[in-house]
Formats: structure tokens, sequence, C-alpha cells
């Protein structure tokens, strides 16, 4: 499993909510290219960003910043928040950005999914944002009717690669994820799966890692200074 560190980022500062909740938010990174490089030099595996001004927008509010850390280090970053366009996918994914997540747009455009799909096949990820097990869209500010599992099963179809799976009601609460969750998409689905929301500690990230889990994005633990990563991936790779 890959673990993988996040950052956040509203109004051009690194940030975590709470639950999702805008009005929750506390700075952790005035400068969102110093984390980057913060990371980069740690040599993450992955770096998860995203742009919350615009996944509630629907525009790419943050993607300069976005690209100057791609510019200046050297891991992968996949990226999300405000991706509805093709032109927004291939921006990115020009500027070197590794692999953007499709959220809202996968649930609502399922004919610009598929065009994405096929144009650039892994390279797109699909976020599932749960909130009672239903998907949640607009920077988990509109719910929806549509069940997490049966969302997943159109996922799979439609021979998406990745997934990441949020329940946000854990997210930025340090209370641990939702393994139940995620044990019954691995039950329904052969996807690649990205564990998100609620990882405090390395005995969360031994979990998910037995688990034989593809990934886990952890954001605040990192911040909060409760989860050491450089041991998170000593145990990952020794597992």
């Amino acid at each position: 499993m890959i673990v993988i560190p996040a950052i956040d980022i509203l109004d051009g500062v690194g940030v975590r909510l709470y639950q999702g909740k805008y009005e929750q938010k506390d700075v952790v990174a005035s400068s969102v290219e110093e984390m980057a490089l913060y990371f980069a030099n740690m040599q993450a595996p992955y770096l998860h960003m995203v742009d919350l001004n615009g996944a509630k927008s629907g525009t790419r509010e943050n993607a300069k910043i976005i690209v100057e850390c791609a510019k200046k280090i050297d891991i992968p970053i996949e990226v999300g928040g405000g991706i509805r366009t093709m032109e927004d996918i291939a921006f990115y994914l020009e500027q070197g950005i590794a692999r953007v997540i499709l959220g809202t747009s996968a649930l609502k455009d399922r004919m610009f999914l598929e065009q994405a799909l096929n144009r650039y096949a892994d390279r797109i990820v699909v976020g599932i944002d749960c909130k009672d097990g239903y998907v949640q869209a607009q920077g988990w500010l509109e719910s929806s009717d549509v069940y997490y599992l049966d969302f997943a099963k159109e996922m799979e179809k439609l021979n998406v690669k990745t997934i990441i799976v949020t329940d946000i009601s854990k997210d930025g609460t340090l209370a641990g994820p939702n393994y139940e969750m995620l044990k019954r998409l691995q039950e329904t689905v052969k996807i690649d799966i990205i564990a998100s929301g609620g990882i405090k500690n390395i005995e969360h990230i031994k979990r998910l890692n037995s688990m034989r889990l593809y990934g886990a994005i952890t954001g605040k633990a990192i911040y909060a200074k409760t989860l050491d990563l450089n041991e998170a991936w000593k145990i990952c790779k020794e597992g």
C-alpha cells in the first residue's frame, strides 16, 4: 500500500477542513509550494492536491499554485477539484500533473467521464465522496441519491482503474477510517482503492495495509504530528 500526503488548497493556502465544512478550517501551510517541496524531499510516492475553491465553483481557481509545484518537485502529483471539462484535464496533464481526479463531473456527466477515460485511461482517477453511504458533489455541498457501491460498480464497468473513497463524516476528525465501507467495496469491485478520511496514527495505517488496499491518503495526521510518514512508508514496504 502506498501512503500519500495531502495538501488541500483554499484561497491560496494549505488548509484542513473538518468533515468537509469550509467554515471549519485550519491553515496548515501558508506556503503550499514549501509544503510540496517538503513532501518531495521525503520522496513521497505521490502528492495529493485538491483545489477546494475549484471543487465548489467548478473552475480551476488554484491551478497556478498547483502547476508551480509540479514544475519544482520530482514526485508525481494527483489533482482534484474544479475539473469539469476536457480542457481542464488537458491543462493539468500537459503541465506535468500525473493524474487528475474527477468527482462531481464523474457523477453528473457520464459521457464526459467516458470521453476522458477513452483519451487518458489510467491517468483518470474517480473520487467517491460519501455521506451516509451516498455520493456527494460540488465540494461535498450537494447530495445525490447514488449509493456508493452502485457507483463503484458503474465505474468498474467503465474500466476506471483507481478510485479514491472518502467517508466525509471521518474526514479531518482523526477518528479512524471507515473500515466497513472499505471492506464492502473490496467485496464488490476489483478496482484499486485509495482510502481517505480519518487516519490518525500508525495503527490505522497498519490496519489499512493489512486489508491490501492500493493506497491511503493522509493530511491532518501529518500536520497534527500524530503520524510519522517515514514510519508509515516503512510499515507498508515491509508488509
